[in-house]
C-alpha cells in the first residue's frame, strides 16, 4: 500500500514524484465523514472516492466508506480521515475537493473536480 500525504513532506521516492494534490476534503465533509463513520460504528474506516466505468457522460463517481484499502490504493490522509483511491482513478481526481452539502432539497457529499469537461443533468455522471 502506497500512502500519498496531502500538503506534508513525502517519504520514499515514489512519493516525492508525486507531489500534486490529489483530493482535498473540506473541513465540512471531513467533520461528516468523521461523524458518520462514528454514528455508524466504522471507526477507523476510510472514505473511498474515486471515478469507475458508466452512467450517461463516460464515468461515475464512487464513493463510500470501507474497513481497508485494496492492494493497489492510494491512501491519503486528510483533516483526519484516511481517503482511498484506486491508481485508475487519479489522473481524473486531481486537485479535486470533496464537500458535504446539506440543503433542503438534498444532502451529501459533493465532489467539485476541475477536470469534468462534461457532466449530465442528474448530476452524477462526468467526463
Amino acid at each position: 500500500m502506497k500512502k500519498y500525504l496531502n500538503k506534508t513532506t513525502l517519504k520514499n521516492k515514489m512519493q516525492q514524484q508525486t507531489k500534486e494534490i490529489i483530493v482535498t476534503l473540506t473541513e465540512k465533509a471531513a467533520e461528516k465523514a468523521k461523524s458518520l463513520l462514528k454514528k455508524e460504528g466504522k471507526e477507523g474506516h476510510g472514505l473511498r472516492v474515486g471515478v469507475v466505468p458508466g452512467g450517461c457522460s463516460s464515468y461515475m463517481y464512487e464513493i463510500g466508506f470501507e474497513k481497508a484499502p485494496k492492494a493497489k490504493d492510494i491512501v491519503i490522509e486528510e483533516k483526519g480521515v484516511k481517503i482511498f483511491i484506486n491508481p485508475e482513478s487519479i489522473s481524473f481526481m486531481k486537485g479535486s475537493t470533496v464537500d458535504y452539502k446539506d440543503s433542503l432539497s438534498n444532502a451529501g457529499f459533493k465532489i467539485n473536480n476541475p477536470n469534468v469537461k462534461t457532466s449530465c443533468g442528474c448530476g452524477h455522471s462526468v467526463g
